[in-house]
């Protein structure tokens, strides 16, 4: 219990002397949260694209690897926002 206590008390001063993060700090973080979130759709459905052209299949190609494309955004967005960032 001990060493519960002196833990806790430990994150409040580490807290209390980290100093705050300034605007273009969080400006920087969201710019980076959008291409990581947009950038593989857009690749997923270039590739898409060229495929379907490639092998005459409609759009199947594209529709595919565009929603892969969002699953591999979201999923780095996710990782990247729960990283603790200095």
């Amino acid at each position: 219990m001990d060493t519960a206590i002196r833990r806790h008390i430990q994150r409040q001063k580490t807290g209390e002397t980290d100093g705050s993060v300034n605007v273009s700090q969080h400006l920087a973080r969201i710019g980076v949260l959008g291409w990581t979130i947009i950038t593989p759709p857009l690749a997923g459905l270039l590739v898409g694209r060229w495929l379907d052209h490639r092998t005459g299949s409609g759009v199947a190609f594209s529709a595919a690897l565009l929603l892969a494309g969002f699953a591999v955004g979201g999923w780095s967005a996710w990782k990247w926002m729960s990283h603790p960032h200095a």
